[in-house]
């Protein structure tokens, strides 16, 4: 194997140090994310407002986090001028730092419907909301721990799960405009606890997001469009 100069070696080593304090950002920002989304699943199953709040309030880590990726982006292409297979990674990383910001803010759209949903904690719907959270919460978890494996595998089968989440998406919104018909004094707060199941299926989307640009990261190749598959 040829040597690398020393300039170049040097060189290298000190993008691949950038490269890591970049995916460390977004691990660390990923992990508040999931945080996020468990406590806003707690404030739902207790009708806690006090823990929805503290999600709300939290998101501002989130924000301040995405801002120090694109600084770091920012810095690491002037000083470095990543091209090719690198410039890819760095670009994919910006784009997955908005999405997990994305989720961020999801997680606090959940959580300051908390306190408006009334008496549904215990409504037959909520086990079914519960459920749907639960799924796209293993969906976020895998398609960042594929991000920090830069695994192209796990993140297509992260992919794989997308229709299952609309599915059951689909499940829970007739499921509460059934409750909406049968329980008329519960109109407003169903119709709070529609915008969340509607913020999940949007998480499970991110999530998918995610995935497929940790795919492209990794294999230089797009994976198929998903809607378009679909039928």
């Amino acid at each position: 194997m040829t040597d690398i100069p020393g300039k170049d070696r040097h060189t290298a080593s000190a993008f691949d140090r950038d490269l890591s304090e970049l995916r460390a950002l977004i691990s660390e920002m990923g992990g508040l994310a999931e945080v996020a989304l468990d406590n806003a699943r707690m404030a739902l199953t207790r009708g806690d407002s006090e823990l929805a709040k503290q999600v709300v309030e939290n998101d501002r880590k989130i924000d301040v986090l995405e801002a120090q990726v694109g600084q770091h982006i920012i810095g690491l292409i002037v000083r470095r001028a990543p091209m090719a297979d690198d410039l890819r990674e760095v670009l994919s990383a910006h784009r997955i730092a908005g999405i997990v910001e994305r989720v961020g803010d999801y997680s606090k759209t959940i959580a300051k419907r908390v306190p408006l949903l009334g008496n549904l904690f215990q409504s037959e719907p909520m086990p079914m909301v519960l459920d749907l959270l639960d799924g796209v919460r293993e969906m976020l978890k895998s398609a960042l721990d594929s991000f920090a494996a830069r695994d192209a595998e796990a993140a297509q089968a992260v992919c794989s799960r997308d229709r299952d989440i609309d599915e059951l998406y689909n499940r829970v919104f007739l499921a509460l405009l059934a409750h909406m018909m049968s329980e008329p004094a519960n109109i407003g707060a169903t119709a709070h606890l529609m915008f969340i199941a509607k913020s999940l299926e949007r998480v499970g989307d991110q999530a998918t997001n995610l995935a497929e640009l940790v795919y492209f990261t990794a294999s230089g190749e797009q994976l198929p469009d998903r809607h378009a598959t679909a039928g």
